[in-house]
């Protein structure tokens, strides 16, 4: 498992990337944690408010938006239940399980993949540090859920030689088609 951690200014872009990709059927939203109506009854506006009602909390703070995917390798077949028993684990183990979240699966690309949305600013106001988040407790999360789930490691040989089709850079509210295939890799 790969996992790949961004954060940015700009929680409504993170969202409205998710949602254009299930509007376009290459995604589906399987699972929310810390919002009032199910995913059903969830509207984009809902999932916004929810998180601006966070991000508003603490004004000072501009990095507020968090993007997680969470890649798993090619061939891998992993049921939709387990992928959302994943991300509570690892978000749980990152100090993200307390705050509201969405999980996304995509259906886009070679690899079994989800993408998580969240914020780092609690209902007190208070900043969940990002600070090396990726090189600590991340990579603990990681090597865990691996072995838990009996997951290809991220670092194992097998997953590093994997052709991914068409993987491009995440550009929100862009889509610029990637014309050569990547190696898939830890990173």
């Amino acid at each position: 498992m790969v996992a790949k951690i961004i954060s940015g200014k700009n929680i409504q872009g993170a969202l409205n990337y998710n949602e254009k990709k299930v509007d376009q059927d290459k995604a589906e939203l399987i699972w929310q944690n810390g919002f009032q109506k199910d995913i059903q009854s969830m509207n984009f506006y809902d999932k916004l408010k929810r998180f601006t009602d966070l991000t508003i909390r603490n004004g000072q703070t501009k990095t507020n938006a968090v993007h997680i995917s969470l890649n798993f390798a090619i061939g891998e077949k992993i049921m939709d239940v387990t992928l959302v028993d994943i991300s509570k684990e690892y978000l749980t183990e990152l100090g993200f399980g307390s705050q509201p979240y969405l999980v996304y699966l995509h259906k886009d690309a070679g690899h079994p993949h989800i993408h998580i949305v969240t914020t780092n600013i609690k209902s007190s106001g208070e900043r969940i540090n990002l600070h090396n988040l990726g090189n600590t407790k991340s990579e603990i999360a990681r090597k865990r859920i691996e072995k838990h789930y009996g997951l290809i490691r991220a670092d194992s040989n097998k997953l590093k030689r994997l052709e991914a089709p068409n993987l491009a850079k995440v550009n929100y509210g862009k889509t610029i088609p990637n014309e050569q295939s990547q190696t898939w890799c830890e990173g």
